[in-house]
């Protein structure tokens, strides 16, 4: 579907298979798997994490205020910690699911608002009075968005990079280590990882943290890459995630899911945006679209589930 969908829009549009659009795709992809990365693991829990998106938001602010210029007249503060903090809401959500065996929605839901009420406080300290953060240093920026190589002419950003290895990480982490394979045992039976001596407690606190990191990277990303930061930074980032993560075979039934499939998952989502946009397709229909592909891609699924049952 999605090939005959890239034929019909190259022919429509034939700018869409230009160099330029090819690396705005792979930009756009970089950009946004770190998320998809860390809500995985949540989904792999069965659960999920609709504070992902308040969390780069969050971050992203941190980031921007933290890195502007040493001459910029609202400049906030001088150091860095948005990983630090990105940790901590992980942290919040996987105590708090762990430990009560509270529903991943509910818990992410409640710090979705509680990071939501702390951007927009942030936002206000010292002269900045909510204004949206810019004048970021050029060190910061250059990090980040810098020239890695360029391809016919076109510039490829650093974070193209920073997202391969963070991928590349993750895929360790998720097939070579411990963790990772208690972490499909959880998902895939809970009480039976348990009677097994999986730590379940330990597993599914370190599944948060680790996706409170991801988040934390794609902040540190995002504030650069946008170089302007507001309250609504990250707004429904997470369903971009989510959906990428089912599309790419990501179950929420628990205990499945391939980094190979999120990445692919990210880069379809990110080809079909792309080619809306060449559509001239509004903003407004996006949303939509998206809610159809999580809806649809859920509904497949689930299915599958039960005709393997």
């Amino acid at each position: 579907i999605i090939a005959i969908a890239v034929i019909f829009i190259a022919i429509k549009v034939p700018a869409f298979l230009s160099v330029s659009s090819i690396v705005n795709i792979v930009s756009l992809t970089a950009a946004k798997l770190p998320i998809a990365l860390g809500i995985a693991g949540c989904i792999v829990l069965t659960g999920t994490d609709i504070s992902a998106g308040r969390c780069v938001g969050l971050t992203a602010c941190v980031a921007a205020s933290l890195l502007q210029m040493t001459g910029y007249a609202n400049k906030m503060f001088p150091n860095l910690a948005v990983i630090a903090i990105g940790a901590v809401v992980g942290l919040v959500n996987g105590f708090f699911v762990a430990k009560f065996k509270l529903h991943p929605f509910i818990v992410t839901l409640s710090t979705q608002l509680i990071v939501f009420g702390t951007v927009l406080m942030y936002l206000m300290i010292g002269g900045n009075n909510g204004q949206t953060l810019s004048g970021l240093d050029s060190s910061y920026t250059s990090f980040i968005t810098g020239t890695l190589f360029n391809v016919g002419g076109v510039a490829i950003p650093k974070y193209v990079l920073y997202s391969a290895v963070l991928t590349a990480i993750m895929w360790v982490i998720w097939n070579k280590t411990k963790f990772g394979k208690n972490m499909f045992a959880v998902g895939s039976n809970e009480e039976a990882a348990r009677v097994s001596g999986v730590n379940v407690f330990m597993t599914i606190l370190m599944v948060f943290v680790l996706a409170g990191v991801m988040y934390g990277i794609t902040g540190f990303i995002e504030g650069a890459r946008i170089a302007s930061c507001s309250a609504n930074t990250g707004l429904n980032y997470e369903c971009d995630a989510i959906a990428a993560c089912v599309i790419g075979g990501v179950s929420f039934v628990g205990g499945t899911g391939k980094i190979s499939g999120i990445v692919i998952g990210v880069l379809l989502l990110q080809i079909i945006f792309a080619g809306l946009n060449f559509l001239s397709v509004s903003a407004n229909m996006l949303y939509i679209i998206k809610g159809v592909i999580i809806l649809v891609a859920c509904a497949i699924d689930m299915r599958k589930y039960l005709a393997r049952r």
